[in-house]
């Protein structure tokens, strides 16, 4: 960006009646914004698909919900409990509800077993082995919202409570008094959507508190820990209507999770563009007596690498739009625009306020010029105190990669290979229960009737096929499976005769990844026996549905995203760095760092998860969150630092620009990089494993870059390369021969 450009831009933000306008501007906005438009967290849907359209698991799905309407729907499996074994009282309470909610359905309800129409004697029967349990499946249409569901579960408890005396979904399930839960795809909607719920304000809350904290204890200020804040918080204010807005026009989808993310997002990102703003004015006041000379320079200083960083995250984001599974994308555009906004606030709000409290932002330890401080010590008649010299760890690190970069560089490469290794021992999961807290209703209730039923009669697969009409009865090669506890008698379309349904339970936990690796199993084998009775095209007649086949069907897509997004991130990342930088060589290893960075910030998440945490497979969706996310921040640092030794090369040894690049962002990146981690780490403190490995992998990538990559690995590197770390910029030959002579 041209210097006559951003001094203008400088300028404009600080002058006497400019400043002012600018924050009107965004006073005015904010305020507009929040009064006409809906917050985006009063638009969120939870319950929004994540599979295409034409994935066959919904291909599945759409046939059994319309071939085989008393069988589709979502299912809510009430889970009926007693320690010392369920009593006659007991089933003929579990008749009533059935009675009762057969003669007043819950809003959206498709069907419900008519157990109450079922002597006691055969009610029995369904008991478990046991005699402890019992499952009384209630199913709601599709599409059913969350919100429905949870009012809809309220009142199947007000009804219980009433009816019993007591309320069953609090009594423990240990106990020997009557307890309930409900669990199957209802019970984990509505605890996923009341998790995050409760997640939101905490999240903020705990966000603020921590960027203040961490603010206070850098900069002993207590305004210039308020001022990143207010920037922050107007870029929120904005950006939450905004994206309300669109998703109450159905442009967008968005959801709690993405949410989320979102605001920790905004406030480490956010804040670490005010911090490398504020590091150069508090520089620039040092050597400017007046405040918007200081401001113009420190702008003209840090806006391009701010406005690069910006762009870069916002790109990288926005890659996101591409992917074909629901929650990538759903998470693209909130991303994106919340950086975007951030960006023009860091870049317009934050001059215009510094400017108007000047050194006072930084009271009490103000930032002076020699000659203010020899003159504020004649007035008081002291002596004048001696600037310290800035950064002497950021010289001791400065002077350690430029005279040994080769010993720099393999032990840094050492430890991330080391860590980088552990990443390929990762084991994922697909199993959405082992996110939630052990005491969530849903979960309560899956691990009761794994105790007592089968594990599979969580969320059964169903399995159709198109006969041709001929006789066909899969039912014994279904159970024949290893992986089947046992398949319900098969049920025929009422509308084509040739479509057969089979229930199919597994004996494991439907969501564990051997369960996954059946579906395939179960298809091939469906298909041989549709070509042992001469069955045409059997390759177009077999469906499997459930929740398994989703699971099959997500970890497919979200595999085929990754080898999609993954390049396309790479790709558009090394052009910025290269229009930016101009140099090839610098795109290179730039890169290079950041990549090698992740996967050891994997292997490393590993090694606590697994090791410490006894975590034994994390979330499938965190690889390309974290890299989407790593990969972006940490290019951040090195654009910080590499644009300081590439302004100083100009004037330099090349040597010399790398120490005192070095020394001169050392402090303020420590300290973003700090921020940064700390509030992704705050997705650590929820009772959501998926945000508490997220947060966690995140974090640690983020330290990483902080303390090793920016301040050693990549300083070491451009100095081993010297000149040919600039190719095919050019460097002066007084330089190259300083550069030698050093």
């Amino acid at each position: 960006m041209d210097e006559s450009i951003l001094g203008r831009l400088g300028r404009m933000m600080t002058g006497k009646t400019s400043r002012w306008i600018v924050i009107a501007v965004w006073i005015i906005t904010a305020i507009l914004l929040t009064f006409t438009l809906p917050a985006v967290n009063d638009r969120t849907a939870n319950n929004a698909a994540d599979l295409p359209a034409d994935s066959a698991s919904v291909v599945a799905d759409e046939l059994i919900k319309e071939e085989f309407p008393n069988s589709s729907g979502l299912p809510a499996l009430l889970t009926w409990h007693r320690e010392g074994g369920l009593t006659a009282a007991d089933l003929a309470e579990i008749q009533y509800i059935s009675k009762e909610l057969t003669d007043n359905p819950l809003t959206q309800q498709s069907f419900l077993p008519p157990l109450h129409d079922i002597p006691l004697p055969a009610l029995q029967e369904s008991v478990s082995e046991d005699g402890t349990t019992f499952v009384q499946p209630l199913f709601f249409k599709e599409k059913t919202g969350t919100a429905i569901l949870e009012k809809n579960l309220g009142t199947i408890n007000e009804i219980v409570s009433a009816r019993i005396g007591s309320d069953p979904f609090k009594v423990p399930t240990d106990s020997d008094e009557l307890s309930l839960r409900v669990t199957g795809p209802v019970g984990i909607s509505v605890d996923a959507t009341g998790l995050f719920s409760g997640a939101d304000f905490q999240l903020l809350l705990a966000t603020v508190i921590l960027v203040l904290v961490v603010l206070l204890l850098i900069y002993r200020s207590p305004l210039l820990a308020i001022i990143p804040l207010i920037g922050v918080g107007f870029a929120y204010l904005v950006t939450s209507p905004i994206l309300g807005f669109m998703a109450d026009h159905g442009w967008i989808t968005v959801d709690s999770q993405a949410i989320s993310i979102m605001t920790v997002l905004l406030f480490g990102a956010g804040t670490d563009y005010c911090l490398f703003l504020i590091s150069h004015y508090r520089s620039e006041l040092r050597t400017h007596e007046s405040k918007r000379d200081a401001m113009i320079a420190a702008f003209k200083d840090s806006s391009g690498a701010i406005a690069m960083s910006g762009l870069t995250i916002v790109i990288s984001l926005l890659t996101l739009l591409v992917a074909k599974y629901g929650a990538y994308h759903r998470f693209a555009v909130p991303f994106s625009l919340s950086i975007l906004i951030m960006m023009v606030a860091a870049l317009t709000l934050v001059p215009a306020l510094l400017s108007v409290f000047g050194r006072a932002s930084f009271f009490p330890i103000v930032p002076r010029t020699p000659e203010m401080e020899e003159a504020r010590a004649k007035k008081k008649g002291k002596a004048v105190k001696k600037l310290k010299g800035s950064g002497r760890i950021g010289n001791w690190i400065g002077n350690i990669v430029t005279t040994k970069p080769w010993t720099v560089i393999l032990t840094c490469l050492i430890i991330f290979s080391v860590l980088a290794g552990y990443s390929s021992q990762i084991k994922y999961s697909y199993d959405i229960l082992s996110s939630f807290p052990k005491d969530m209703n849903s979960r309560e209730g899956y691990t009761v009737i794994s105790n007592s039923y089968s594990p599979g009669e969580l969320a059964p697969a169903t399995v159709v096929v198109d006969t041709d009409g001929k006789d066909i009865d899969l039912s014994d090669a279904l159970k024949g499976m290893s992986i089947v506890d046992s398949v319900a008698d098969p049920v025929t379309s009422k509308s084509n005769k040739s479509l057969q349904s089979y229930e199919v339970t597994f004996n494991i936990n439907p969501y564990d990844i051997e369960a996954i690796d059946s579906i395939p199993e179960i298809r091939n084998m469906a298909e041989k026996e549709l070509k042992a009775a001469n069955v045409s095209s059997v390759d177009e007649k077999v469906w499997v549905g459930g929740q398994t086949a989703t699971q099959f069907d997500k970890r497919d897509t979200v595999k085929a995203d990754e080898f999609m997004i993954i390049p396309i991130i790479i790709v558009l990342i090394s052009l910025l760095l290269l229009a930016y930088l101009r140099s090839v060589t610098a795109m290179v290893y730039l890169m290079g760092t950041v990549i090698l960075s992740f996967f050891a910030a994997m292997g490393l998440g590993w090694i606590i998860l697994h090791y410490f945490m006894g975590v034994d497979a994390i979330e499938g969706t965190i690889p390309l969150y974290s890299f989407v996310f790593l990969v972006a921040l940490g290019e951040d640092y090195n654009i910080f630092m590499v644009s300081s030794i590439w302004r100083k090369k100009k004037t330099m040894p090349i040597k010399q620009s790398i120490r005192e690049g070095v020394a001169e962002t050392s402090g303020v990146i420590t300290s973003a990089g700090i921020i940064l981690a700390a509030t992704f780490s705050v997705l650590a403190t929820l009772p959501i494993q998926v945000l508490v490995q997220f947060g966690l992998i995140t974090a640690l990538g983020v330290l990483m870059d902080t303390f090793i990559v920016r301040p050693f690995l990549v300083p070491a590197i451009t100095a081993l390369l010297g000149r040919r770390a600039f190719w095919p910029s050019k460097v002066t030959n007084q330089q190259v021969k300083q550069h030698d002579n050093l």
